[in-house]
């Protein structure tokens, strides 16, 4: 699978923004897919995680800084992930990068295709 962000930019404080993650390839639907970003001078860091097919339900997880305010979803029919933003805070700024895994977790490492990155800046 190849993986491609799109959707940063340049907000206020306060406003929203919805990254979007388009996949290739046709087994898109059995991948764990996640969100990390990486601040300057920050080590990557996890974002949110959902899981792929074959349970009853999606399964997604979320960094606490992110809780309440980010949402992960997926499009399998459009082989795309989404994670729409709301209440964006100045801390929020950093690369964005999608991820594709076979296992559900958050650990970077693990995660074994990743995405060019998107950038988010958000201004106070």
């Amino acid at each position: 699978v190849q993986l491609q962000a799109s959707g940063g930019g340049l907000v206020q404080a306060g406003g929203s923004l919805r990254l979007s993650c388009a996949a290739s390839g046709r087994t898109f639907s059995r991948y764990v897919m996640g969100w990390f970003r990486q601040a300057p001078g920050k080590e990557r860091e996890f974002v949110a995680a959902i899981s792929g097919s074959g349970g009853s339900a999606y399964y997604a997880e979320y960094a606490d800084s992110v809780k309440g305010r980010f949402t992960i979803s997926r499009d399998n029919a459009k082989n795309t992930v989404y994670l729409q933003m709301h209440s964006l805070k100045p801390e929020d700024t950093a690369v964005y990068y999608c991820a594709a895994g076979e296992r559900f977790t958050v650990v970077a490492a693990a995660y074994g295709t990743w995405g060019q990155g998107t950038q988010v800046t958000v201004s106070s």
